[in-house]
């Protein structure tokens, strides 16, 4: 049995990085498109994804968790409670901090929204992939989730 030589494997490898890219690139714009849009900027979309992930913080917090300045932290903040998607109210263990945390009503629009993106993926698994391919790509999942983890 011969092994494929170093430089058709990073051959092989470069063209499924490729066609992965272009296919993750290509699910994550139909499944947008099956939920309510957002103009946030990728600032602002860290910060919701780090406040959905871990819960309230102060804009400080935020900033060292995002390697930004407190100053420009509050700005994206400031633009997010603009847009009612973000609250603040005094810590309960120090009033002199101020917690940042989503609004109930962007937690449910967000729950909203990702359902929306399941069940079209879910018809889309079931009209498009065979129970077989349906095994294989669960078996995917997860190697994408340690790649996505490196």
């Amino acid at each position: 049995m011969t092994r494929p030589s170093p430089s058709s494997q990073s051959t092989d490898l470069a063209a499924l990085a490729g066609e992965l890219r272009v296919a993750v690139s290509k699910l994550v714009r139909r499944a947008r498109e099956h939920s309510q849009s957002s103009d946030f900027t990728s600032a602002q979309k860290s910060v919701l994804f780090h406040l959905e992930r871990d819960g309230p913080a102060t804009v400080s917090a935020l900033a060292r968790a995002e390697s930004v300045k407190p100053q420009s932290m509050r700005m994206t903040v400031a633009g997010l409670e603009t847009l009612g998607v973000v609250k603040g109210e005094a810590d309960p263990t120090d009033g002199r901090k101020t917690l940042i945390d989503l609004t109930p009503a962007f937690k449910r629009n967000l729950q909203a929204s990702r359902a929306a993106k399941e069940d079209w993926l879910i018809r889309a698994l079931q009209a498009q992939l065979s129970a077989r391919e349906q095994a294989a790509l669960a078996a995917a999942v997860g190697l994408l989730q340690r790649v996505a983890d490196f």
